[in-house]
């Protein structure tokens, strides 16, 4: 098999047992008093990819302590540490991404983007995170709407990169026009804050499921994305709905109706009549088992 063939392999969800073992592991995580990063996201990675055994977990980790420690020194400032992280992986080991790398599951994936050192801005400002923060940097995550970036150092200090494109530094105006793109209206300092650890897993996991949605045959991939974010201390509570939807759209009728009548019982609280027609959806998937 050549190196253009491995690249494209498609990702293979783990046995059962495994695939329990790892949701308890991640709902204990995220329970934390202070859940990790890169552990959240290598357990997601082994939710998605089978091959990802526990000895390639720890190789994942590892080769973020190892660039970590190719840091060249430990600069004094939050724009010095922008321009080492930037030169170190965007340059020396050239992580980065492209449009192309929107069309791949494997974008999303913490051990695939050390891997093929290619990803989507999010996963590869985790990459940028876990190396920082391993050198001692000052370093937080933003998540500008629809462009994640990481920054470095205080509010008024403030210096943000871009992984994405290499690990750039922003001007203002750079970050501005990020956020006019996405949005078409101005940068608010709100959206400079820093994200929490929690947030960014869950936009990890909305990737997913937007990347799977469009792809109605890999259903399989939607259901476990949204299981894992029922699985965060706080989610939206229209995800039991997606998951009642994706179960009987997969032909669980019998579970998907208990997830209707469950979100319905949420929804009553608010609006009796979108309750009475989560309920009627629930009772139309019991009848496809006649």
């Amino acid at each position: 098999m050549s190196g253009h063939e491995r690249g494209m392999r498609s990702p293979h969800p783990p046995p059962p047992e495994r695939s329990a073992e790892l949701r308890r592991r991640f709902a204990e995580e995220a329970r934390c008093e202070r859940p990790d990063l890169s552990t959240l996201c290598l357990l997601l990675g082994a939710e998605a990819d089978g091959a990802l055994d526990e000895a390639a977990m720890d190789g994942a980790q590892v080769e973020l302590d190892r660039l970590a420690g190719e840091l060249p020194y430990r600069p004094g400032t939050p724009h010095a540490w922008a321009l080492a992280l930037r030169d170190l992986l965007g340059g020396r080991y050239g992580f980065g991404g492209g449009p192309e790398d929107y069309r791949r599951l494997e974008s999303s994936l913490l051990h695939e983007v050390l891997r093929r050192r290619r990803g989507l801005p999010i996963l590869l400002s985790v990459v940028w995170l876990e190396v920082a923060r391993r050198a001692g940097a000052p370093v937080y995550g933003v998540a500008l709407p629809g462009h994640f970036v990481v920054g470095f150092g205080e509010a008024e200090g403030q210096v943000l990169a871009d992984p994405f494109d290499g690990g750039r530094v922003l001007t203002g105006s750079d970050a501005e026009l990020l956020v006019a793109g996405a949005m078409g209206a101005p940068l608010d300092a709100s959206m400079l804050t820093p994200a929490d650890t929690l947030d960014v897993v869950l936009r990890v996991l909305n990737n997913i499921r937007a990347w799977a949605a469009a792809r109605p045959e890999r259903s399989d991939v939607s259901l476990w994305a949204v299981d894992l974010s029922l699985l965060l201390p706080t989610h939206p509570a229209r995800l039991r709905y997606e998951r009642a939807q994706l179960l009987v759209r997969r032909g669980d009728f019998r579970d998907g109706a208990r997830e209707l009548e469950a979100y319905a019982e949420v929804v009553a609280a608010v609006d009796e009549p979108a309750a009475e027609r989560v309920r009627g959806q629930a009772r139309a998937a019991l009848a496809l088992l006649n």
